[in-house]
């Protein structure tokens, strides 16, 4: 159970980090800091995972590039369903996407 809650607190402060960087990505306060991961994991482990599925061939044909389109728009799914969650366009969650998954694995790195 502690493993998850790092694990939660790591997401959480990478997207504040990402925030941080991007203007186009903006969080108001620490409620949506908190509740933006979960609802990042969960579309992409119901929704995300579905397209990417179906994406299949795309995915191939794009040597897996098509990954970071589908990644963008989830963030842009989460940013629409989580109040004080903004991304302001497809290219702030496409470079946030990208950003926010290596400023995650390194925090992974050195605290999980």
């Amino acid at each position: 159970m502690w493993n998850l809650v790092v694990h939660w607190l790591i997401s959480a402060a990478s997207l504040v980090i990402v925030a941080y960087l991007f203007p186009g990505i903006q969080l108001q306060g620490i409620g949506p800091a908190l509740i933006a991961p979960i609802v990042i994991g969960l579309i992409n482990a119901t929704i995300g995972f579905i397209v990417k599925i179906v994406t299949f061939p795309i995915t191939i044909l794009s040597l897996g590039l098509f990954l970071l389109v589908i990644n963008a728009l989830m963030l842009m799914f989460a940013a629409y369903l989580i109040p004080g969650f903004a991304v302001a366009g497809f290219w702030s969650a496409f470079f946030g996407a990208i950003v926010l998954s290596i400023v995650s694995m390194i925090l992974r790195s050195l605290f999980a």
